[in-house]
């Protein structure tokens, strides 16, 4: 009898101890952290600037060889990270796009949400034309929360359906039904005008309401600065290295609490960025070029329209657009130029002298303009040592096709993650969403454009993962009255995987 007791208590202890493992395991299961710092050139990261993201550097993996998506905005890599896919894909080409059937006269501002919604009802919920990680996560019964300091765009890109979870932004709180929630852990955002204030109530929504027991399996905290300061007041000013302290503050907080609740044994952190950063010196914009030229009618004319560096000509009008390429490929304030190559694989656009959009990953079938340009870019130094200029107005921006906007920082730490090393193959962000996704044993969809990036992790790739990248070329030039404009696309190639280093043009003016 006493054996029969025996057996009985050992079976009931096995079935409690494989109960509190399961329940133990599932409540450890493995999560994922992204964070974004809008605007970070990888040279902001050091002990005097950043303390708390260079001693999480220097333990984690890095990725050296890390790309922003050309052009280098916020809300076209905003969509292109949270699809895995280019911008050929997305449908979201630009910070400004251009949708006639909304605003035939000039761009629709990506960072606001509600142009985007209207841009959504417009082509009937294809806002992005392509699937999403929160979709993926949702049809995966997995949750994806965002949050956000930034624009409420940027929010709203991350996760446009708000498939399996919630966007927490200072000016936006989706679902409707989630306000109430947020309001309770943080209370209710009001100072809109005090962008330091953003970051911190972003932040404190991160760890009261996503970085909990039970929360969900994805989320991502996007930081504004150092963007919104130095487009203000420039790369390096006072105001620019408080906005960078300050964010840091914000990130050491955030892994201060994954240690102190013993959550950096669950976490997988990946900190990246959309864009870098240089200095401008410019003082011409495309439109005025266009105008003085006698090319556009007008600011507000539709035979041209202009947004950002996408230039869309009515009706397409070959010899228009010739017009307006030749005369751009003399003026010293603009780089590359892009135009649609003349069939499918072509690196070299239709019009002589430029780049195919294919070559850049901007050929949308439906939304892609008639020309894109990137603005001239050279390597000067500003006064503050940190180099790279581009010839656009301003103290200082991103979206052109220099290095110094192009490579940008990408680190993984926790438990998929290698350790306090290095890796230079090439990565880009549209590589996050698919390395989270086989993180998480979830599926990859096929359309999606990124690669998982093996080299960050802890587990042996499959034979079949590319482990040689090769760089290579792409030149355009014209020989024309004034002289030679050129222009060539270095690009780096993994496998059947394209990277995009930097755009550079060049002229050579004849002697009169």
């Amino acid at each position: 009898m006493n054996n029969l007791k025996n057996i009985i208590w050992a079976i009931a202890l096995l079935f409690l101890s494989a109960s509190a493992h399961a329940k133990h395991s599932k409540l450890r299961q493995i999560k994922t952290l992204i964070v974004f710092f809008d605007g970070l050139r990888p040279d902001y990261i050091t002990p005097e600037l950043m303390p708390n993201l260079y001693a999480f550097k220097k333990q984690s993996v890095l990725a050296t060889q890390h790309h922003s998506v050309f052009p280098t905005v916020t809300r076209l890599n905003s969509a292109a990270y949270s699809t895995g896919s280019y911008p050929a894909k997305t449908g979201i080409l630009g910070n400004k796009v251009y949708f006639p059937q909304v605003d035939k006269v000039k761009g629709l501002n990506t960072g606001d949400a509600s142009d985007l919604l209207r841009i959504d009802s417009a082509t009937n919920g294809k806002l992005l034309t392509t699937i999403t990680f929160g979709e993926v996560m949702e049809a995966a019964g997995k949750r994806f929360m965002v949050f956000s300091s930034g624009s409420s765009g940027q929010a709203l890109l991350q996760n446009p359906t708000v498939s399996a979870g919630a966007i927490v932004n200072p000016d936006m709180i989706l679902p409707e039904s989630y306000k109430e929630t947020v309001y309770k852990a943080v209370g209710q955002f009001t100072s809109h005008d005090d962008h330091s204030a953003k970051h911190i109530w972003a932040t404190d929504a991160l760890i009261r309401l996503g970085l909990q027991t039970g929360g969900p399996e994805v989320c991502a905290l996007w930081m504004s600065d150092p963007d919104h300061t130095t487009h203000a007041d420039g790369i390096g000013t006072p105001s620019a290295v408080a906005a960078l302290k300050l964010v840091d503050e914000q990130f050491g907080k955030v892994i201060r609490h994954l240690k102190s609740q013993k959550l950096d044994e669950v976490y997988n952190v990946i900190v990246s960025a959309d864009h870098g950063f240089v200095t401008h010196v410019g003082k011409k914009t495309i439109t005025a070029h266009l105008i003085e030229k006698r090319l556009k009618e007008s600011k507000t004319s539709e035979d041209v329209v202009v947004a950002d560096g996408a230039i869309y000509v009515k009706n397409h009008n070959p010899d228009v657009i010739k017009k307006i390429v030749t005369s751009l490929q003399e003026a010293k304030f603009i780089g590359a130029i892009f135009t649609k190559g003349k069939k499918p694989g072509d690196t070299k656009g239709w019009v002589d002298g430029t780049i195919s959009y294919e070559t850049i990953h901007w050929d949308h079938p439906t939304r892609a303009s008639d020309i894109l340009v990137a603005e001239y870019w050279d390597n000067r130094k500003n006064k503050f040592g940190y180099e790279g200029a581009g010839f656009a107005g301003g103290p200082a921006g991103h979206g052109g096709s220099s290095p110094y906007e192009v490579h940008i920082a990408l680190m993984g730490s926790g438990p998929g993650f290698k350790k306090n090393t290095e890796t230079n193959l090439p990565t880009s962000n549209i590589d996050i969403v698919p390395t989270i996704l086989h993180l998480l044993n979830v599926p990859i969809p096929q359309q999606m454009d990124g690669r998982v990036v093996y080299e960050m992790l802890k587990e042996n790739p499959p034979v079949s993962a590319p482990s040689l990248a090769k760089t290579e070329n792409v030149v355009s030039s014209i020989h024309a009255s004034w002289g030679t404009y050129k222009t060539t696309v270095q690009r780096t190639i993994l496998g059947k995987y394209t990277y995009i280093d930097f755009a550079k043009t060049e002229r050579v003016f004849s002697k009169p």
